[in-house]
């Protein structure tokens, strides 16, 4: 008979759990595409609440501001998210994985407000598209924006059809147009 000293017992003892555990959630959540319903609504539940814990690291800007940045976050987690649902990868890959954007998505926020040159490689710079009775063309057809379209905007932002009461109109990084007045 071997003698096996006690805290060679307590870690037989806590392998042992680990093992029963990574069972029933293997057991609760299923592998493969042969999910059961049961195991599915096990997978969106506990994804709901990641999906929540992801937006909080994310802070609201992502979900609020709508950027063409933030909107491809957006796109991507949502993607990345519904294969754990549905079996398409691995659950723990894909939680793993909507993470790892989530963070990178912090990250280059942070690095776009700490350094300006960061913020317009990611996220562009706005374009003067109308200043003082002058069309910038050519910033205009950067932006694929009519002067038709530049009327809908002053209409809607300053609440006039004149040209005469613009100072400028921009295209911001956002890819919403601003509207300044004349004083």
């Amino acid at each position: 008979m071997v003698i096996v000293p006690k805290y060679f017992k307590f870690e037989i003892q806590i392998i042992t759990n680990i093992y029963l555990l990574m069972d029933l959630l293997s057991t609760l959540f299923g592998e493969g595409d042969d999910l059961t319903p049961l195991q599915m609504g096990f997978r969106t539940f506990s994804l709901y609440f990641f999906a929540i814990t992801l937006i909080r690291i994310s802070d609201r800007r992502t979900f609020g501001t709508k950027t063409t940045y933030d909107k491809v976050v957006v796109i991507l987690l949502g993607a990345i998210l519904s294969r754990a649902v549905v079996g398409a990868s691995p659950y723990w890959s894909t939680v793993t994985a909507g993470l790892v954007l989530v963070c990178l998505h912090w990250l280059l926020a942070w690095l776009t407000f700490r350094y300006h040159n960061v913020g317009r490689v990611v996220k562009g710079k706005e374009l003067l598209l109308y200043s003082y009775s002058e069309f910038s063309y050519q910033n205009m057809g950067r932006c694929s924006i009519s002067q038709r379209d530049l009327k809908a905007s002053i209409r809607l932002s300053a609440n006039t059809n004149s040209y005469d009461k613009i100072k400028e109109i921009y295209m911001e990084r956002s890819g919403k147009l601003s509207v300044i007045k004349i004083d």
